[in-house]
């Protein structure tokens, strides 16, 4: 096995090493885990909170209200990262901006606790902006230490994404099942916050084992230039903040950003005088409508998909009070035990079947993603027209596959999408490519916030007489057909998306 001292090119860090890898990968893995702690625990409340706090006096239309916002949030979070990704290249360095990223998030989380629907924005906000200077950095950071041949790399990324989905995991049982439920649902907040504020103190336990990794350059390394990004960050927060408020304005933002990103790969293939890279650039925009619509679907999961387990699943656990307090959180621990569970077999997978000649293609493998979560919500309906109880609750057996079904579906899609780009962009125009990708994500969980709208519209006020379960059936068998129509499409053109990838796999 290489280490990092016997390459020409490694990178300059202190020696040390845990099981074979880095020191600081173990300990950027434990920041980033405190970092989704935070994330996961306060998405896991946030559209139910938003929701009841905020929106009761709308009656029925309080989800709808409440998922409208979550689609905003999550779709600025994905938006925000290229920001970020600039700062650290060309201003601060990796290891400020996560600083930098990383008290803005805290701060942003303690102000979820004031009770004030503006106070409340103003916080999601600084939760935004913070995070565009944190995530996309800190994997960045990773990829630093090791040196290009050194065979370690796709292992370390590997215990990486481990750890993203361990603090995915665990936050949902701390901050909605034991907190929120116990003490109040804007106190699990206050948890997420602590989990950030941890994160930060490992970052500063985690320099010594950096080195120079993710140090500004020496002309760089003043304070002023930390202050005046944090100044300029906080001029963005009204932006932000006007964003959350318009979500329709929002949605015309990342439409129009995302058509003149296409244009411009459609114009820098031509230029290029590049017959080859034009097809590659086609089928990448192509390809990225897959992610769009795949993570549309997907992204019920903070919302619809979190306000049906509230009010129309039996508990798994506890009584009914209980699980509508913070219960009904646990599922989001769903999807990322699902990974820890699956995704080393899927690893392990797609080798075994190229060996034998039968792995998909990459079009072929999106559209087993987009399959299998429209799979997912067909279940769903199948469990709403068919077991029903008394009450009108559907068993909670049957969320839970479809979360099973969705993780699938992402293994399928979402790490090679992340490949397929690095392969098909011209070099000089990945990082702007994968800017792309993610900007495909931020539409699709706008777009999810609107799906997710009108299958809560019904609310949780009509159990008995099933009118709400009615309203989800209905929607989640409208996504059942978007899925599955999208990934028949694929699989019937993938022949032609394959020719226009020129044997790019």
């Amino acid at each position: 096995m290489s280490t990092q001292t016997d390459l020409p090119d490694a990178p300059n860090i202190p020696p040390g090493e845990i099981l074979g890898h880095p020191k600081a990968l173990w300990q950027l893995s434990n920041i980033e885990m405190w970092e989704r702690f935070a994330y996961y625990g306060m998405r896991a409340l946030l559209a139910v909170y938003v929701s009841v706090t905020f929106f009761e006096h709308l009656g029925d239309q309080a989800n709808a209200e409440a998922s409208l916002v979550y689609g905003g949030y999550t779709a600025l979070v994905y938006a925000t990262g290229v920001i970020g990704g600039y700062v650290a290249d060309k201003v601060l360095g990796f290891q400020r901006s996560i600083l930098l990223g990383a008290l803005i998030m805290a701060a942003g989380l303690v102000i979820l606790l004031i009770e004030d629907l503006t106070w409340f924005l103003i916080g999601l906000a600084l939760v935004v902006a913070g995070n565009g200077l944190f995530k996309p950095n800190i994997s960045a950071m990773i990829g630093e230490l090791y040196a290009p041949g050194d065979v370690r790399r796709d292992s370390g990324f590997t215990i990486f994404y481990m750890g993203i989905n361990l603090g995915a995991f665990i936050a949902p049982f701390i901050t909605a099942a034991w907190i929120g439920a116990v003490f109040g649902m804007k106190w699990g907040f206050f948890a997420a916050a602590v989990g950030m504020i941890l994160s930060t103190l490992f970052l500063e336990v985690a320099k010594r084992s950096l080195g120079h990794v993710g140090r500004p350059d020496p002309d760089k390394q003043g304070w002023g230039r930390f202050f005046i990004v944090l100044l300029c960050v906080l001029a963005l927060v009204p932006l932000i903040y006007f964003l959350l408020s318009e979500s329709t304005i929002l949605g015309f933002l990342l439409v129009g950003v995302m058509i003149g990103l296409s244009i411009y790969f459609i114009i820098a293939g031509i230029r290029s005088g590049d017959r080859v890279q034009l097809h590659r650039y086609i089928a990448m925009l192509i390809l990225f409508v897959a992610n769009a619509c795949f993570w549309s679907l997907f992204e019920q999961a903070g919302s619809s998909m979190n306000f049906f387990a509230r009010e129309h699943t039996t508990p798994m656990y506890g009584s009914m009070e209980t699980w509508q307090a913070g219960g009904f959180g646990v599922f989001q621990s769903a999807n990322p035990l699902f990974i820890l569970l699956f995704a080393p077999l899927f690893a392990a997978l797609w080798p075994r079947l190229e060996r034998v000649g039968v792995n998909p293609s990459i079009p072929r493998k999106f559209a087993l993603g987009l399959i299998q979560v429209a799979l997912g919500f067909w279940l769903l309906v199948f469990a709403i027209n068919n077991f029903q109880n008394a009450l009108g609750l559907v068993p909670w057996i049957f969320l839970a596959l479809c979360y099973l079904l969705h993780t699938t579906g992402e293994l399928c899609l979402s790490p090679i999408g992340l490949s397929m780009v690095t392969k098909l962009a011209e070099k000089k125009e990945t990082g702007l490519a994968m800017g792309g990708w993610f900007l495909s994500i931020a539409m699709a969980q706008y777009i999810a916030g609107i799906f997710a709208a009108i299958a809560s519209g019904g609310g949780g006020h009509a159990v008995v007489e099933g009118a709400g379960l009615a309203q989800y059936a209905d929607t989640y068998m409208l996504l059942f057909w978007i899925g599955l129509s999208f990934g028949a499409a694929y699989l019937l053109f993938a022949p032609l998306i394959n020719r226009l990838m020129h044997g790019v796999k």
